[in-house]
């Protein structure tokens, strides 16, 4: 008997969030600084409709990778992010190199 990979994702992402909902019960989601985005000086982009990326986070001193959050803005060197997790919305500006395309598997 095979294992059903058609729900798999789902399941991931479940955990995933309860996970995220304990990070955050310990400390906050951390964004980068006005001074590290510099807006004043780097063009920003906004994005009509969000694409789906995975982004490394920070809540408090324990990084997450989140798989299932959309880019919303960016510059040269950041990205603004916005993901939910457990019915609650987070959205935080994190280094362009920590954010990358989702595999194909999911």
């Amino acid at each position: 008997m095979g294992s059903n990979r058609r729900y798999a994702a789902q399941v991931d992402r479940v955990g995933d969030e309860k996970y995220i909902a304990r990070l955050a019960k310990k400390a906050p989601l951390q964004s980068l600084s006005p001074q590290e985005l510099d807006l004043d000086y780097q063009p920003l982009t906004k994005n009509p409709r969000p694409q789906v990326v995975r982004a490394w986070v920070r809540f408090g001193p324990e990084p997450f990778r989140v798989n299932f959050a959309e880019a919303v803005m960016w510059t040269d060197s950041a990205v603004a992010i916005r993901f939910t997790a457990c019915d609650v919305e987070y959205r935080c500006w994190v280094w362009s190199n920590a954010v990358d395309q989702p595999s194909a598997e999911g």
